[in-house]
């Protein structure tokens, strides 16, 4: 397992041992701070910048022996970039920055811009993106600590994890205070994060429900529901996913009552597929290895609850996940099936390989019968043509309610997770009606996929106001960033957290 990063507050001061960080601007200014401590050895910063090219820009960093006078070890010099105000997201990104090239080693950061102090606020947004930076996914690495090549399931060329971060600041109990509510996030993040980059062969639909479980050790009531209990329910349509697999369906239904007994909760359903061969419509083996990941949607789903529970959020919240696996057994579903859902409605499966959206109406139909919520927002990684729309940059947004959508658009904005709202309509609803059953899983052809997977869910949401996120793109495989080095994102965390924090809490 990767060892956790450590992080402590305290007056800025020079360290005896480590590394020595200190912030400048694109005029390499350090702050007056770092400039009172550096002394003498403040000048060798622009001497040195000059001589390796270094311009202070954002993110950029310098790393130079430490100059005569400095106990230090290392002297590392990062970029802030065009002088003003930075945006929460730029710090969580010098976090994220700061932890990359300190990894595994203690370094002490003189907290201070040029020409103004740092605030607790922006202290613990830099330590968010440093937790986040310095997760890895090496659990089954046998030989620890190496450089290593692979992007997708660990960090690149700075694998090095641990180490103790020191962040020198004006007020230290209140920046400690105001990290603690980040810690919680991270904690919820790095739990979506482990829950992805597992391999299938260890997390199955069981295993994915014992995890939901262990939220009972933060206050989340959770009850898993069992095949015996999901068939006498009537989620045939789910069950129907996972029949041509070994391994049982559960649906595990995880509750935080923070907020006032007569608030509404709100709700968020995640597709868990834990493994997707396409079933009987099965993929190319190019690249399946990644469908591991078909679970990030539920991954999300925990994480948040995770991260909602560990901060004591004053809002009613329902998280529910539907666990399958979907494979090409000889009592799989086949091309022609058709399977009557918990709704009552009756669909017509044309593919097995669109299987999140039959798992995902059984899960919201029960969601909003039992719980009446004030919202549903499901997330899944339902369609690859939601990547040849958008990329691996936004999560395709569908939904039924505007003011949902515009602030589902907005924590998107401040938390750097955005989405992109795409249309729905009867001419794409009309794309999934089929000759001998209520509906197709699938619409006609290539054209508009993702959208006729939206218009599928929707005809499960009645009245309830509800939201689609299409994590295809971003929930799994996403760019490398600052704060993202595994195949795993924990994409959606901060996103829901932001949404439920702005938006829902104490509306008593």
């Amino acid at each position: 397992m990767a060892e956790p990063l450590k992080i402590e507050f305290q007056s800025p001061a020079l360290p005896e041992s480590g590394d020595l960080v200190v912030l400048v601007g694109a005029d390499l200014a350090l702050g007056p701070v770092a400039q009172d401590l550096l002394g003498e050895a403040a000048g060798l910063v622009a001497r040195a910048a000059k001589a390796e090219r270094f311009k202070g820009k954002a993110k950029s960093v310098m790393v130079l022996p430490a100059p005569a006078g400095l106990a230090a070890d290392r002297l590392v010099v990062v970029g802030l970039g065009a002088a003003g105000d930075e945006t929460p997201l730029d710090l969580v990104a010098l976090g994220g920055a700061i932890a990359g090239r300190t990894a595994g080693r203690e370094a002490t950061v003189i907290c201070d811009f040029a020409g103004r102090e740092v605030g607790p606020e922006e202290i613990a947004e830099m330590t968010l993106g440093a937790r986040l930076r310095a997760y890895a996914f090496d659990r089954y690495k046998s030989k620890k600590g190496k450089k290593a090549k692979d992007e997708k399931n660990g960090d690149d060329s700075e694998e090095k994890t641990g180490g103790r971060l020191v962040l020198g600041c004006a007020d230290p109990a209140a920046a400690k205070k105001a990290a603690k509510v980040r810690e919680s996030l991270a904690e919820g993040v790095v739990l979506a994060r482990d829950l992805v980059n597992e391999p299938a062969n260890v997390l199955g639909p069981v295993e994915f429900a014992d995890a939901a479980k262990a939220l009972e050790k933060v206050g989340v009531d959770v009850e898993i529901l069992d095949e015996k209990q999901l068939a006498k329910i009537g989620m045939r349509a789910l069950l129907g996913v996972a029949q041509g697999s070994e391994r049982p369906a559960r649906v595990a239904i995880m509750r935080w009552n923070g907020g006032a007994k007569k608030d509404k909760p709100v709700a968020f359903i995640g597709k868990g597929v834990v493994f997707d061969t396409g079933g009987i419509s099965i993929k190319p083996a190019g690249g399946m290895e990644d469908m591991k990941g078909d679970m990030a949607g539920a991954a999300c789903v925990v994480g948040l609850m995770h991260a909602l529970a560990s901060r004591k959020a004053k809002a009613n919240v329902v998280g529910a996940i539907g666990l399958v696996e979907n494979m090409p057994d000889g009592r799989a579903q086949r091309p022609g099936d058709i399977v009557e859902t918990l709704s009552g409605q009756t669909v017509e499966v044309i593919n097995t390989d669109a299987e999140g959206r039959l798992v995902l109406a059984d899960v919201m139909t029960y969601v909003r019968d039992r719980f009446e919520p004030a919202f549903m927002i499901d997330l899944a990684t339902l369609t690859g043509a939601i990547l040849v729309a958008l990329g691996n940059e936004h999560a395709g947004l569908f939904s039924n309610d505007d003011a949902l959508a515009e602030r589902l658009v907005a924590a998107g904005e401040a938390t750097g997770e955005t989405v992109w709202r795409m249309p729905l309509g009867p001419a794409y609803d009309k794309m999934i009606d089929s000759k001998v059953a209520d509906m197709k899983n699938v619409g006609g052809g290539r054209n508009a996929g993702s959208i006729t997977a939206a218009q599928f869910l929707k005809r499960y949401v009645e009245d309830t106001p509800w939201a689609h996120l299409d994590i295809a793109g971003t929930g799994m495989g996403a760019p490398q960033s600052e704060i993202v080095r595994t195949f795993g994102s924990g994409w959606g965390v901060r996103l829901l957290d932001r949404l439920v924090r702005d938006h829902y809490e104490g509306r008593g």
